[in-house]
């Protein structure tokens, strides 16, 4: 016998930060819905998040970036380092503004400035169906209570129960790992507002971003190996594995490490959808849909994971938001509308994200292990198709 179900209008599943960003920008609308989010807690996981000139347009467009603009330097220059018999360094090309948030702040952002009823915790969905007299969809928690929306909003990362639902679509799992962490330099760090890139014949890479003058945030990007899964549940394990692997590398990149955040540390195997799924897939069944990695989880190569989840709360939000504010919706036409909102937003969102993912996925088939052929092939379709690299960040989702 069902428990007595709870009546909503929008109802987002998943709070981290695709799902926050598109509550607010409903809300910012005037529009009401409701995060179910499983921890109990605001979700934190993760360390430092690379936010491009596109996410900071969305980031302006929701109201925060102010704010956030204030706890991290503004990067105004990248250099990359190969290591070697014969080190060459090059300059890295710049795609506007670009900083590193520490996550928690951008979390906080987003959340502070929504109703105080909007986030539910402790809201673990389990299952959805469908009514066999509305169609609307049917949240199963697991909790026991059930939960009836007119709209449902997956935004539940790469293990994403809406989108089993919306068909055959699943992560693929990327033959490397990353290992992520803070680094506090107590009398200042010498890189100033310059992100550097190291990486050896070996397809170790790590990254170095200064978030302040005394925050570094780093990542290291290495093969992925069967003892990442025990190594990852121990945080020194994290640390040590790390520093043995980074040996050769320069003395003050292993000493960055050593003496690194140890409860900031994460190591995480890296998933992806295929572009192709990206391009082909309906992501809309009925009034439910996907935002964020639920849809289009790339790889960090070209770190817009978290900028094209922002883009993609700011446009659901203006392609539902005109359906549901239209005067000329009677209730007999509203489940129609929605449909066709959502259907609008996917046209504005399904050709930028398979770029993006096809982007990343060449530029990862070049630095990660593979064959030269095929090394010399994603080379060679990168020239063609992406001649400026950074195109992709001067994309403005306020005009899409």
């Amino acid at each position: 016998m069902e428990t007595a179900a709870q009546h909503e209008e929008i109802v987002i599943v998943g709070g981290g930060i695709c799902g926050l960003a598109t509550a607010l920008a409903f809300h910012r609308k005037g529009i009401r819905s409701r995060v179910l989010e499983k921890s109990e807690t605001l979700r934190t996981t993760g360390v430092g998040i690379i936010i491009q000139s596109n996410g900071w347009r969305a980031l302006d467009h929701l109201g925060v970036a102010s704010m956030l603009r204030n706890t991290a330097l503004c990067i105004h220059s990248g250099i990359h380092t190969s290591l070697g018999n014969c080190s060459k360094t090059k300059e890295l090309p710049m795609g506007g503004e670009i900083r590193c948030l520490k996550r928690i702040d951008l979390v906080k952002a987003l959340a502070s400035d929504l109703p105080l009823d909007t986030i539910q915790f402790g809201k673990h969905v389990i299952s959805i169906q469908e009514d066999p007299i509305t169609s609307y969809p049917v949240l199963h928690l697991q909790d026991g209570s059930v939960v009836r929306p007119k709209i449902v909003i997956g935004c539940d990362g790469v293990n994403s129960i809406i989108s089993t639902i919306l068909g055959p679509y699943s992560t693929k799992l990327s033959p490397t790992s990353v290992v992520r962490g803070f680094s506090y330099v107590r009398n200042g760090h010498d890189y100033g507002s310059t992100y550097h890139v190291f990486s050896n014949v070996k397809h170790v890479k790590i990254g170095i971003f200064p978030v302040t003058s005394e925050l570094i945030y780093w990542f290291v990007i290495r093969r992925w190996t069967s003892e990442d899964s025990k190594i990852s549940r121990d945080r020194m394990l994290i640390k040590e594995s790390t520093v043995e692997l980074l040996k050769n590398f320069p003395q003050e990149i292993v000493e960055l490490i050593e003496y690194s955040d140890l409860e900031s540390l994460h190591l995480t195997d890296l998933r992806y959808r295929s572009p192709w799924e990206v391009l082909t897939t309906n992501f809309r069944k009925g009034t439910m849909t996907v935002a964020g990695d639920a849809m289009h989880a790339m790889c960090p190569f070209l770190a817009q994971a978290g900028s094209a989840s922002l883009e993609d709360a700011v446009v659901l939000a203006r392609c539902l938001g005109e359906k549901l504010q239209s005067k000329a919706m009677a209730d007999t036409r509203v489940k129609e509308m929605v449909e066709e909102g959502i259907d609008e937003y996917l046209n504005k969102r399904k050709m930028r994200v398979f770029w993006l993912c096809l982007q990343t996925d060449l530029v990862g088939r070049v630095i990660q292990p593979s064959s030269l052929p095929m090394k010399l092939l994603s080379a060679f379709f990168l020239t063609i198709l992406f001649s400026d690299p950074n195109q992709h960040t001067r994309y403005d989702c306020c005009e899409s």
